[in-house]
């Protein structure tokens, strides 16, 4: 099932239950993906779905950090629960542990030998983890390998 069904089913669902919160968010995913459909000028693939999702956690994510900062609990607490509806939509997270894995492949696949290397082994490493692991993950993994 398309990840479009999915959003309208589950839609639809949040009506007949009066989850305003479920609600919103999945209208809020709906219009990011319609809109980056219209500026891509065709229907998205599960690559681009991903992306789009990808780029909607990371804003809730660092929009968390900045809340919590501030201390603005309530503004954090109804970010959290925004998360965790995204997070249904996504698929299941790599471990650290097999994102390392990916990151020893990687590195051993580009000859990279120290830090000045780190662009050539994220270049390989990000389209194979796109949606299923966080970047600075990664980002720090390629560091501690690499150093």
């Amino acid at each position: 099932m398309s990840l479009l069904n999915r959003l309208n089913q589950d839609m639809k669902q949040a009506m007949k239950d009066k989850n305003k919160q479920k609600l919103s968010v999945i209208r809020m995913l709906k219009a990011s993906l319609q809109n980056e459909s219209i500026k891509l000028g065709h229907d998205l693939n599960e690559e681009e779905e991903l992306t789009v999702l990808a780029r909607e956690m990371k804003q809730r994510k660092d929009s968390l950090q900045e809340f919590e900062k501030a201390g603005r609990n309530d503004l954090a607490d109804a970010l959290k629960d925004e998360i965790v509806i995204i997070t249904d939509y996504m698929p299941e997270q790599l471990s650290e542990e097999e994102v390392k894995d990916i990151v020893l492949a990687a590195i051993e696949q580009v000859g990279a030998v120290s830090k000045a290397d780190m662009g050539k082994v994220m270049g390989a490493v990000m389209p194979k983890v796109k949606g299923k692991a966080d970047g600075a993950l990664v980002n720090r993994l390629v560091q501690q390998n690499l150093s």
